[in-house]
């Protein structure tokens, strides 16, 4: 009987995986800050026959996000951590981000993230077995300009969960990024811009599980924009800096996933 355990999972991305791997003979362990949609989300996972818990908490809080992580592996065990949990950057007329926007998303996607796995770490590999997925983007590869906030803490967990994936190994434990393109979520929509091969919450869904089961080390989709997007680091700037302005957006509203 698989414990799943997912941060942010009140909408977008969160809610889709939630939704993915509900059914009978699953237990899933819910997070998000905003109690009446996470509770809306799990309702719909119980009609699938899974098992659901949920717990609205800020990642931010460490000492509690480590209470309610050990709680759950001694009560359930822990056996996929999916730490989602994330906010958006940028500067909704497209100048330079503050630094109160840079400081908070710093602290929910690089410091939020390892609240939650790092916690979860310590438990599977002193158990000897579990899987562990950073949830990145591929603004880890190609920065965004108008979100660099965002972008570096996207590339920080990359090369963080790279770098644990390889120390995790040998004790049996997995651990997995996954650097998603655009996708169709209500964090998503307050980026007004040009968003190509936009897809849903539900195919992002399938795409990540499908790569956890396989334990790919990077789950980075769809493949046409990633590969461009690994690509960026190798061209001249100049071409890069071309290529970006594309990509330029501004940010309508930040709100937490």
């Amino acid at each position: 009987m698989p414990v799943i355990l997912i941060t942010g999972a009140s909408s977008g991305i969160g809610a889709a995986l939630a939704q993915h791997y509900a059914a009978p003979g699953t237990t899933l362990i819910l997070n998000a800050r905003g109690a009446e949609r996470l509770e809306a989300v799990a309702e719909t996972c119980r009609r699938k026959g899974a098992a659901v818990e949920t717990r609205a908490l800020d990642v931010r809080d460490r000492d509690g996000v480590r209470a309610w992580i050990d709680d759950a592996a001694e009560r359930l065990g822990l056996d996929l951590v999916i730490a989602n949990a994330g906010v958006n950057g940028g500067h909704p007329e497209g100048g330079l981000e503050t630094e109160e926007t840079a400081f908070l998303v710093l602290d929910v996607n690089l410091i939020g993230a390892l609240n939650v796995a790092l916690p979860a770490v310590a438990l599977m590999a002193a158990r000897g077995k579990g899987q562990i997925a950073l949830i990145s983007s591929l603004a880890a590869y190609a920065p965004l300009p108008d979100a660099p906030a965002y972008s570096g803490t996207k590339a920080a967990l990359l090369a963080h969960g790279l770098a644990l994936r390889e120390k995790l190994a040998p004790k049996g434990v997995r651990m997995n990024v996954v650097c998603p393109g655009y996708v169709k979520t209500a964090m998503g929509a307050d980026y007004e811009g040009w968003r190509p091969l936009e897809m849903s919450a539900e195919a992002a869904a399938k795409r990540i599980a499908k790569g956890l089961a396989r334990d790919e080390a990077v789950i980075a989709f769809p493949a046409a924009l990633a590969a461009a997007a690994r690509g960026a680091a190798l061209i001249p700037e100049s071409w890069r800096r071309l290529g970006m302005r594309g990509f330029s957006f501004r940010m309508s509203e930040r709100q937490q996933r």
